[in-house]
């Protein structure tokens, strides 16, 4: 303490200079003290040189400097008297005769705040208040500075000061409830403004988003007392947004309704935003923005991205919406006509959530199929009668399942099927030619050696009976005694020709109706009836062809 007065005294010699030869007075223009405690109000005056006293006394007044107003003396120095509130409070600590007029008041009380000035008594007339006085504050906490902004990432300090004017009571400073603060360290040193005396201890940390709304307490104490004043701060620390609670990733069905939730904490404010495919949907100034949306279909499947931004930063997070729902009416080429030996491909293509499993049948057997796609290829090298019909595009998932129907129509030159033969009974020889072909063949019927030709078209030799691409043709004769050796069936359209020579059958067993027109009906529904069923018989697995065309 004793450095303290050292200084004072040089600060009071640097003034003699400039304040002699006139009544001059100096001390802390405000002082400060705890309740209970004391302070030491530093003081120096100075007098006329002319004037040469045999004794030097003081007064200390509280409020005013007039002593015609009473004011409460707080120390008369030459009665040794003072008013009662001061009464066993206060001493002088300075030597008056040179010219130091510091007193110290013992426990201070809220009643004791206010203005003191000295009066300095040198004897006779000579007698002088100065109007140079000291402000003392009496406090019940420290005080706690904090800087204009605390950002978190950015090293802070926070500062407590607390008034250290007391030469007999010397206060501790503590930091309390600063845990959970990274990196802190307290740093103290003694400054002196204008006499008055102040400890300073500084808090230096990292803050972060935990410390906001932190409150920060600086304890003093007085070592041999119970004397403990608190002051306290609470952090606003600044911070970018960070989105502390939002949906998981989910899926759902067309038709509900899916509500998204994404939860903000930021200090200040953020800007919260819902996007969809770099698309905004909804914003607001808010902790937390709730997204609605009804009646869900396809086209709300995606990502949607939880966005905030402040001055301090920015942040977002993501979640998938898988909407999941049946498989769409397939796409397929429009039906089509192909020449046989041509290469055709059929597309089919759908949409659906999950992807379906896709299968390609024709006559209720599958020709090809794929696993969780949404397209199926199907492709014919060389496309030939048997592909020829209708095919179906079947898909289907766990949440239903649709079909679209193709038709291939393959035109091919007349094929004459094995069947075709001639028959010879005990009155008749008849002779059947079974052609298949598309379109309808043109038949024709020869005898070579007789020089004899007949078509399809002429009712008395020649009766036809057309089913689908079949054609059954039977030309029936007077039986004669020798048999043709040969007999010719031809059929032709726009894609070729094909001859056939029709063997012969001896059918005596069985039992023929008169030949004539009605018989002739007869076994030609009935050779006809057996052919069918042969051609049936011998048709192989029919594959679907498409041609390939663009959707």
């Amino acid at each position: 303490m004793a450095w303290r007065w050292k200084t004072l005294t040089l600060i009071f010699i640097l003034l003699e200079g400039v304040l002699s030869r006139h009544w001059s007075a100096w001390m802390p223009p405000s002082i400060s003290a705890f309740k209970e405690t004391c302070v030491a109000i530093q003081c120096n005056f100075n007098y006329p040189e002319d004037i040469w006293p045999s004794a030097v006394h003081g007064i200390w007044y509280f409020n005013s400097p007039y002593p015609r107003n009473f004011p409460p003396v707080v120390l008369n120095s030459k009665t040794n008297s003072a008013h009662e509130i001061y009464l066993g409070r206060t001493k002088m600590i300075g030597d008056l005769q040179a010219s130091n007029c510091s007193i110290q008041i013992e426990k201070v009380s809220s009643e004791l705040q206010g203005k003191y000035y000295f009066r300095a008594d040198l004897g006779g007339y000579n007698q002088y208040t100065y109007s140079e006085h000291a402000n003392l504050y009496i406090l019940d906490e420290p005080f706690v500075v904090q800087p204009q902004e605390i950002v978190s990432g950015n090293e802070a300090e926070i500062t407590c000061l607390v008034d250290d004017n007391c030469p007999d009571m010397k206060p501790t400073v503590t930091w309390m409830d600063i845990e959970g603060l990274e990196h802190h360290n307290v740093y103290a040193r003694l400054e002196e403004n204008n006499g008055a005396w102040k400890q300073i201890s500084t808090l230096r940390f990292l803050p972060s988003y935990k410390n906001h709304g932190q409150r920060l307490g600086c304890k003093v104490t007085f070592p041999e007392t119970e004397l403990e004043f608190k002051g306290f701060a609470t952090m606003d620390v600044r911070y970018a947004p960070r989105i502390v609670d939002i949906n998981s990733s989910t899926e759902t069905t067309e038709g509900t309704q899916v509500v998204f939730l994404c939860v903000v904490d930021s200090n200040p404010m953020a800007r919260v935003m819902w996007l969809k495919d770099d698309n905004l949907i909804k914003e607001d100034y808010t902790g937390n923005l709730t997204l609605e949306l009804e009646d869900i279909t396809y086209n709300h499947d995606g990502i949607y991205v939880c966005a905030a931004e402040n001055e301090y930063g920015t942040v977002n997070k993501s979640i998938g919406l898988a909407v999941m729902y049946p498989p769409w009416k397939p796409s397929v080429n429009a039906s089509l006509v192909a020449v046989e030996g041509e290469t055709v491909t059929i597309f089919c293509n759908t949409q659906g959530n999950p992807n379906p499993i896709m299968t390609m049948v024709k006559d209720k057997q599958v020709l090809n199929s794929v696993i969780f796609q949404n397209e199926l290829v199907l492709e014919i090298p060389s496309v030939t009668h048997e592909h020829d019909g209708e095919y179906w595009c079947l898909a289907e998932n766990q949440y239903g399942h649709s079909n679209s129907s193709f038709n291939l129509t393959v035109v091919f030159s007349p094929l004459v099927l094995p069947e075709s033969k001639c028959t010879v009974t005990k009155d008749s020889v008849q002779c059947m030619c079974t052609v298949k072909s598309n379109p309808d063949p043109y038949i024709m019927f020869e005898i070579p050696e007789k020089n004899f030709t007949v078509s399809e078209l002429n009712a008395e030799y020649v009766h036809s009976q057309r089913s689908g691409y079949m054609v059954s043709s039977i030309l029936t004769l007077q039986k004669e005694n020798k048999l043709p050796e040969v007999v010719l069936c031809s059929a032709s359209n726009l894609y070729g020709k094909k001859v056939h020579e029709l063997f012969f059958q001896d059918t005596n067993t069985l039992i023929w109706a008169k030949i004539g027109p009605v018989g002739a009906v007869v076994v030609f529904v009935i050779l006809v009836a057996v052919g069918g069923y042969m051609i049936k018989t011998r048709e192989k697995t029919n594959f679907s062809v498409f041609r390939r065309e663009s959707y």
